[in-house]
């Protein structure tokens, strides 16, 4: 059975007028249960994750001034959130239903998280709306807990995974792959163990020919026992923030080449949703969900 966490906490409210799509976080799983994708038994609400599985991966001083509400205001400004005790408590129940997804998918093959990919955020810093690394803190608890020996993180969300990459930059355990747009944010970009920048425009074909051509040789490299997939829907043409050119169907495709070169080498993932910002939320909805269809169709 395909896991899914949800909290209602995931569609925090924001500022009126703020670009951050939150509304998507409560859109996704009612649409998916009005099509009769996915039904309430599916879904599972995170709890707050464990203060050890925040610092394993964070550092100490910052993860006390997020919880103190103590953040300085530069810092927040480069977040780009304002900063509030909910908006702190629905990060920490992220991070906990990406490692509950971790689990699950060990047993079921694939998991997913409706919110997460919060990749931007480093080992002391957020930025770019993370707070805290989601799949960092599930990958650390995978390691300590010792329920994988060899990780691999696939981010194909539009904008590099820097906050991943710093983190794991000395980590063996943890092989870091990030394809994104060279020219767009973060404009320093840190050092996955293989970082693909696409130009501006990158279109369907050239997109899943490089996916193709990199992934499998990847995990023949790396052997990893288990993946975490960022599933961003930024690479959309019709995206404001984005800069390349793909279609939906591509997107969807793209998906479906991650998913079965998985199954493919038996490999466990978890799923986060990752980044997404057309002007159209419908268009928005309709990428995610379809990463879930897609993952329904195989692994179901």
């Amino acid at each position: 059975m395909i896991k899914i966490a949800y909290h209602p906490i995931y569609a925090h409210p924001l500022p009126q007028g703020h670009r951050f799509p939150m509304v998507k976080y409560e859109l996704i799983p009612a649409q998916l249960l009005h099509e009769g994708t996915i039904e309430e038994h599916h879904l599972f609400a995170p709890e707050v994750t464990a203060e050890e599985n925040v610092i394993a991966i964070h550092d100490a001083n910052y993860w006390q001034q997020l919880k103190e509400l103590t953040l300085p205001y530069q810092e927040q400004r480069r977040i780009g959130f304002p900063l509030d005790a909910q908006l702190v408590e629905r990060e920490i129940r992220i991070a906990q239903g990406t490692i509950d997804g971790a689990i699950y998918a060990q047993q079921y093959g694939i998991a997913f998280n409706v919110a997460g990919g919060t990749h931007h955020a480093g080992s002391n810093w957020g930025e770019g709306f993370c707070l805290l690394n989601d799949q960092a803190i599930a990958a650390s608890y995978l390691l300590r807990k010792e329920l994988a020996k060899r990780i691999l993180i696939v981010d194909l969300d539009v904008h590099q995974g820097n906050g991943t990459a710093e983190i794991f930059e000395k980590e063996d355990r943890v092989f870091t792959f990030s394809m994104h747009g060279d020219k767009n944010f973060p404009f320093r970009k840190e050092r996955s163990d293989l970082d693909i920048p696409l130009a501006d425009g990158t279109n369907d074909d050239e997109f899943l020919n490089i996916l193709n051509e990199n992934l499998p040789s990847i995990i023949k490299r790396h052997r990893p026992d288990f993946m975490f997939y960022l599933s961003g829907v930024d690479v959309l043409e019709s995206d404001k923030l984005g800069k390349l050119s793909l279609s939906k169907s591509a997107c969807k495709q793209r998906d479906q080449i991650v998913f079965e070169t998985c199954i493919k080498h038996g490999l466990p993932m978890q799923v986060s949703m990752g980044g997404g910002y057309s002007e159209d939320i419908k268009i928005i909805v309709d990428a995610h969900c379809n990463t879930f269809r897609t993952a329904f169709d195989l692994f179901s």
